[in-house]
């Protein structure tokens, strides 16, 4: 029969490994210590935002990895071409978020709260993907942990982009 260590030793080595492996193959655009992206203004219910646009593959592959806690009147916004399923993957974050997904039309297809961030190799892989329920969107919003809550964001709440 192994011994403890015999087996957690092997797992945190793989885990060590599939953690560099992942952080290796990001983009390297996107592991700059400051990446710059496009802002912009939305607002949901009664709450207008100022956002970070992240649109391109290296800004959404980068998305909020490395920055310190928002404000509540701040965000990120990720824009794709068309609806679809978007995975959103808490890799290098340094704090919780609320994640919200939108259709074309602005109207929420999913939300996510209180999500954690994974920062350690061993976090990276177990790190969850939230997927949002599977259901196409063409728009993800991520806000600070507990913005649905104090601003009484429901399913019936609607994105209105205001410039992006």
């Amino acid at each position: 029969m192994a011994t403890r260590g015999q087996v957690l030793i092997p797992i945190a080595i793989t885990a060590a490994i599939i953690g560099l492996v992942g952080v290796l193959t990001i983009p390297s655009e996107s592991k700059l210590a400051e990446v710059k992206f496009p802002r912009g203004t939305v607002k949901i219910g009664n709450v207008t935002l100022d956002v970070q646009i992240a649109e391109t593959d290296a800004q959404r592959t980068r998305g909020l990895m490395f920055q310190n806690q928002m404000p509540y009147d701040n965000g990120m916004i990720f824009v794709m071409n068309n609806e679809q399923v978007i995975p959103i993957w808490m890799l290098n974050m340094q704090f919780p978020l609320d994640i919200i997904w939108f259709d074309s039309q602005g109207n929420i297809v999913h939300m996510a709260k209180y999500v954690q961030p994974c920062k350690s190799a061993l976090e990276t892989v177990t790190c969850t993907v939230d997927n949002g329920g599977g259901k196409p969107a063409k728009y993800v919003l991520e806000v600070t942990a507990g913005f649905i809550n104090k601003f009484n964001i429901t399913s019936t709440s609607k994105l209105d982009i205001i410039s992006i």
